[in-house]
Formats: structure tokens, sequence, C-alpha cells
């Protein structure tokens, strides 16, 4: 499951990019701040996944 969160993050960073640049372009700061919000976001649940990777890891030790 986190595979597809880490995923979703992703894609959410790339929208915001994709957002941002296109903000940039044309000058508009509302794009640019949500473009920029977005990358955040994605960010964040990229991490989300990663710490929910590592404890899933870490229980599946334990039980070992």
């Amino acid at each position: 499951m986190s595979g597809t969160d880490k995923m979703a993050g992703k894609g959410e960073e790339l929208k915001g990019n994709m957002k941002e640049k296109l903000g940039d372009a044309t000058d508009n700061r509302s794009m640019q701040a949500e473009g920029a919000a977005d990358q955040a976001t994605g960010k964040v649940k990229q991490a989300a996944a990663d710490v929910s990777d590592k404890a899933d890891d870490m229980v599946d030790r334990d039980r070992t």
C-alpha cells in the first residue's frame, strides 16, 4: 500500500512543480503558491509512506 502512497505523493509533487512553473511563466502568484503547496504536500506524503515502510519492517523483524 505504501508504494501506492509514494507514487501518489510523487504525482502530487510533479503536478505542483508544473503549476509553479506555469505560474512563473504567466506571472500568476496564486498559481505559484498553489504549486509550491502541492509540492510540499507530495513530499510529506512520500515521507509518511517511508516512515510507514520502516515501521512495517521493524514489526516484521520483531516477529521473526
